[in-house]
This record gives structure tokens, sequence and C-alpha cells, in this order.
């Protein structure tokens, strides 16, 4: 059931704010106290807490083109040149990793993300995999994911990497229009967005999902409508409609349109709505604030048994809250610490290639972190928490704003967010921040709620 926000709640509650992958969100990070001595410490503990499994994201950050929409860490070569010494620098760090564990890991989830992964080639793609597996200990269960663009992905990037076990795959598609497409600078047939659908089926991929997002320049209802009735012709297991984030002054790719061609709260609401909706009539569930998947589909059954994880990587199966992120920019979390690396390459490689740890920022979290932290993962992933007794008063003001709009309901100690509130479980999540002031911004560091 989707409902409908009146416009005076989304002028009200549009603002910017986390996207809450991690808490504290890493614009509050202390390095200051960050060192390599305890964040590697926490590393073991977590390690040994988990028994051995971990979860791996690998950041490859090459892309041929530009996607004007896009603010991710990247970096736009037509130069493969470049495939070899990074994925060589990645794979001493993950031997580094590896040396600090002193075990073998038990790798539960894998995933490559970017930039484009399919910009290496299915040969080094297959080497880079077999120098992680190489060194732990391979589970039958594990998912292994990729994110693809079809105008990059050949069918022998798809057999390759199935033949070094992956089993799922994320297919970017944003929008099918013309006009978005052009001004986003991703012109993507829905054939060749159909085929590497198809051909990764058929080579036994076990789950298919499709990135949508609205609220991109000169998109509109119509839009979305005409690419999720596409979408529905290949049928994915899941599908992730996220809202686009307009945040021109850290992507400056972003200023190729202007604020005026980017849809507002209103419109972006009236896009989602009707998504929503559609999804729904399909058969998809909602899951948490962006997410949609078919019963049958493995982060809905983990949803429905309450055991949802959310991490940098987004809503996962996986309960591993050991995340070791390799390459330029990727995040990893201990669950009490987390460290982030060089954002530049060639910062990374060289940091790398002399042996050194290729951090750049990081957070060791206390106590009070760690309450907060799990109370606002309950709000993302299952839509209510218990709330301490001192945090529900601390953060009462705000809640009884939230209830009387009718976007959680508190009942006691337990929070729950209402249908319109899942809209903005951002706001939701926000009030449970020790460390986000909305007046407190010098200049533009989030992207909108809406």
């Amino acid at each position: 059931m989707t409902t409908s926000i009146p416009a005076e709640l989304l002028k009200k509650y549009d603002v910017p704010l986390p996207r809450y992958t991690s808490y504290p969100t890493v614009p509050y990070w202390n390095f200051d106290s960050f060192t390599a001595q305890h964040w590697l410490k926490m590393v073991k503990q977590q390690f040994e807490v988990e028994a051995g499994a971990i979860s791996v994201y690998i950041h490859l950050p090459f892309c041929e083109e530009l996607c004007t929409y896009c603010a991710c860490n990247k970096r736009i070569t037509k130069n493969h040149q470049v495939e070899r010494p990074y994925l060589e620098a990645v794979l001493k760090e993950w031997d580094m990793y590896v040396e600090v564990l002193g075990a073998p890991p038990v790798v539960r989830e894998l995933h490559l993300g970017g930039g484009t992964p399919t910009f290496f080639s299915p040969e080094h793609l297959k080497e880079l995999v077999h120098g992680i597996m190489a060194r732990s200990i391979a589970v039958p269960d594990a998912i292994i994911s990729v994110e693809v663009h079809p105008n990059f992905t050949s069918d022998e990037h798809l057999a390759a990497l199935r033949a070094v076990g992956f089993n799922r795959i994320s297919v970017g598609v944003q929008d099918f229009d013309p006009k978005v497409q052009f001004v986003i600078n991703r012109i993507q047939s829905f054939d060749s967005t159909q085929h590497v659908v198809n051909k990764a089926r058929e080579l036994g991929f076990d789950s298919v999902n499709i990135d949508l997002v609205y609220g991109l320049p000169l998109q509109e209802v119509e839009s979305v409508a005409n690419t999720i009735s596409k979408v529905e012709v290949l049928r994915p297991d899941r599908i992730a409609f996220y809202s686009y984030a307009h945040v021109p002054w850290k992507s400056k790719a972003q200023r190729r349109y202007t604020d005026a061609d980017v849809p507002g709260a209103e419109a972006k609401r009236a896009m989602f709505t009707f998504g929503k909706s559609r999804l729904e009539a399909m058969g998809y569930h909602a899951i948490g604030m962006d997410h949609f998947a078919l019963p049958e589909d493995e982060l809905h059954r983990s949803y429905s048994a309450g055991k949802l994880h959310r991490n940098f990587m987004g809503y996962t199966p996986s309960p591993s809250k050991l995340l070791i992120g390799l390459g330029a920019s990727s995040i990893s979390d201990a669950w009490m610490a987390f460290a982030q690396n060089e954002k530049e390459v060639e910062a990374y490689q060289e940091k790398i290639n002399k042996g050194e740890w290729p951090w750049i920022n990081g957070h060791l979290l206390h106590e009070e972190d760690l309450r907060r932290r799990q109370l606002i993962l309950d709000l993302m992933c299952n839509s209510e928490a218990l709330v301490p007794k001192d945090l529900l008063n601390a953060a009462l003001p705000s809640l009884q704003s939230l209830q009387e709009d009718g976007l959680i309901v508190v009942d006691q100690q337990k929070v729950r967010v209402t249908e319109t509130g899942k809209a903005l479980i951002r706001n939701v999540c926000a009030s449970f921040d020790q460390y986000f002031t909305p007046s407190g911004q010098d200049k533009p560091v989030f992207s909108k709620a809406i």
C-alpha cells in the first residue's frame, strides 16, 4: 500500500539528510583518534566473533564513459593498461588483511562494484577472483555478485564471471527514456539490457537485480511508467528503486544540467508512489528504504525472517558484521570501527606497493555510537526499534512531531514507522543521530530526504 503525503509535509521533511549506510555517517567520523593498531585489533576481534566469516567489497573505479548523474568515486579512461597494476594492488591489500586475520577467511559475500567492473577484461576479472579465493575458504552458499553496465558487458564477461562462481548480477538501467538518458549521458537500449539479463540466466546466475533511479533530471512519471513496463518483461528477482541524489558540489558532472531540470519533492514523490504501486502490482514486495523483491528471492526471505542487514553495499541477506573493502575509496566495517581507503587511484596504489595501509579516514565507535548504530539499523531494516529509555527521552521533541505528522507510532519504548513514514525513514533516523545538526552545516554535505 502506498500512501500520499500532503504537500506541506513534503516541504517540511525534504531537507538534506544522511542516507545512513553507516552510523556515525562519514562526515562525522573522528579520524584523529583512529590508529592502525586499534583498527586492526577491531578487525581481528570481529573476525573471531564471526567465526571467520566475512564480506568483501572490491571497488573497481574505471569507466570508459561518464554518467553525469553518478556521484560514485570513478576514473574515466579508455586506457586499459590501468587494469593490471590496479588489480595487483588490490590483491596485495587482500594479502595484507589475510596476514592480519591469521587464518583463511570464510567469504560469505563478495561484491564487485564501481565504476564499471566489466571495464576489466574477462581474464583479469577471473585472475582477481582466483586471487581472492586462493587464500579463502570456499562455501557453497556464498553470495558472489557484480554490477554491470550492458554497454560494456560481453557474453565473454558473463561466462568468465559465472565460471569463477558469480551467482548474482546487478544491471544498471536507471531509466529508458531517451531524453533522460541523453542528459545523464547513459544511452542504453532495452535490447542490450535484455540480452545481458537473458544471457546471465542462461549461464546459471541465480539472481538478477535491476537498478532504477527516480528524480533524475528531465524525468517524469511517464518515463518511470515506461521504464517499469520494460522492466516487467525482464522480471528481475529484485529491483533497487533509488532516489536520485543531487549533490553537484560533490560531483561536478552533475553541473551538466541545472537545478531547474531536477524534479522537486512533489514530483519525486509522485514518481516513487507510482513506481511502488506498479511494482507491488507486479508481485514485488517493498523492502527497507528503496528495494523490492519477489517473495522467493533471498532478500525477501531474509526481510521476512527479521534478519535483513544493511552496510555500505546496501541491503543484504548476509548477516556478517565484518566487511573488508578493497581498492581506492573502499570502506571497511568491523562493526566497532570503520576505515576508508585513499580515493585517488595513484595514491592508493603507491601506498599499497610500499606495503603501507592506504587509509585516509576512519572512526572508532564508542559505546554510545554502538547503541545508536543498532537502533538506526533496526529502523532501516525492520521499520521498528526498541529504544532505550534515555535515547527515547532525548529524542522526544522530534519524535512527538513525527508522530503528530503520522510518520511513526511510539508505544512505550517501541518506535514503529508507518507506511507514510517509510518514505521518510531518513528523517526518523536523524532523530537518534547525536552528531547531525541541520543548522550546523557550513556547506552542503547531504542530498535531500526525498
